[in-house]
């Protein structure tokens, strides 16, 4: 039996699908990256997909005159919730998804980057695939924009910057704002990339790669062991059968 596909949005090659990618396929997924950075006119199909994942980058959700690629992904997104495909927003991919559901995205008093906690809602903590979060959670952010919730969503998470941190529509759609994926390697390489330096020359004395840097050694096993357990519920909840292997409980 063919293995099960995955389509994923990346739109720059320094935010990949990180502690994810593994997980996938250890589930026996085949993934097809489509890369709107490298080729901005792509429309891909959704058929014979079982889930979409959209990933993070440094451009905002309202950026379509430089990237009008936002567009046809927003367009996409919605497409894939109405065939009721697992769908998965990570940062700039949540804002895509809270915009293909009615939600916006305006700009925060703050950026959030590096260590920060987010706290559960009521709902979060009861919730499938965030159940292994603690009341108040450390994560790994990089973003500064927010998001307002779409209507029929339910509200997962929030932190003192951004009112909402995490949402699910239905069963298997799930937009988070922070970065589960990441690694030490991964955060480095934001850290050092050129297309970040502006955003932290901006931040200079608020934000200290120094101080992420030795965070990172501090946090980053709690934060993989998180990402693992949550990431392997939201594979774990596709319905698909028979899976070449499935994951164990956590």
């Amino acid at each position: 039996m063919a293995r099960p596909k995955i389509l994923v949005f990346q739109h720059v090659p320094y935010e990949p699908l990180g502690t994810l990618d593994p997980l996938l396929k250890e589930a026996g997924f085949r993934i097809r990256y489509v890369n709107f950075g490298r080729e901005p006119e792509s429309r891909p199909s959704l058929d014979g997909y079982e889930a979409l994942i959209i990933l993070g980058g440094p451009m905002n959700s309202h950026q379509i005159e430089s990237h009008p690629n936002l567009i046809t992904e927003v367009g996409l997104i919605r497409e894939a919730v109405d065939r009721q495909l697992s769908v998965l927003g990570i940062c700039l991919g949540a804002q895509l998804l809270a915009k293909a559901l009615g939600g916006s995205v305006s700009r925060n008093e703050t950026r959030e980057i590096g260590w920060h906690d987010v706290e559960l809602t009521e709902a979060g903590s009861s919730d499938a695939v965030l159940s292994g979060f603690g009341a108040v959670q450390q994560v790994f952010q990089w973003h500064e924009d927010g998001i307002q919730l779409p209507p029929g969503t339910v509200h997962l998470a929030a932190s003192d910057a951004s009112s909402v941190q995490a949402f699910r529509h239905g069963e298997h759609v799930y937009g988070l704002q922070f970065h589960l994926e990441v690694n030490q390697s991964l955060i480095e390489r934001w850290l050092t990339v050129p297309a970040n330096q502006g955003t932290l020359r901006d931040e200079a004395g608020r934000i200290n790669p120094d101080v992420i840097r030795q965070q990172s050694i501090d946090s980053i096993g709690a934060l993989e062991a998180l990402s693992r357990a949550t990431f392997s519920r939201w594979i774990d909840r596709f319905e698909i059968a028979p899976r070449q292997r499935r994951l164990p409980s956590r």
